[in-house]
């Protein structure tokens, strides 16, 4: 896997595990992140790889990705969807195709409209129909 790149200060991220993300959670120390210490960015990575779950986010950013999921994520657990159902709706609110829906690659921007989207209702099974 080759280093993600800042989206922030276009410099490479450097590699690092979870106790240098999260020094007080050592549950998450062996856990591999993609940080750039200057603009404060991280990424998390997929279980037992280094293949980032997402694109480096800000502290602002994570913010709107945890509320976005906040908005997102009891449509899928709660809701009667499976969670790629729930994305294929989404997708097609949101007019983008499937494959670049995932709240872990959007911006602020694209956050704002999931959570908008989301708490409007207007995301249902028939969307995805």
């Amino acid at each position: 896997m080759e280093q993600p790149i800042c989206p922030y200060c276009e410099n490479k991220a450097e590699g690092v595990d979870g106790s240098a993300i999260y020094p007080h959670r050592k549950d998450l120390y062996s856990k591999w992140f993609y940080r750039c210490t200057p603009c404060d960015a991280y990424v998390g990575c997929h279980p037992n790889t280094k293949n980032p779950l997402g694109r480096l986010a800000n502290a602002e950013l994570r913010k709107f990705k945890s509320l976005a999921h906040r908005a997102f994520d009891p449509l899928w657990k709660k809701g009667g969807m499976k969670r790629s159902e729930a994305y294929k709706a989404l997708a097609t609110e949101m007019n983008i195709p499937k494959k670049e829906c995932h709240i872990g690659m959007f911006d602020v921007g694209q956050c704002k409209r999931v959570i908008a989207i989301c708490l409007s209702g207007n995301l249902k099974m028939e969307t995805i129909v």
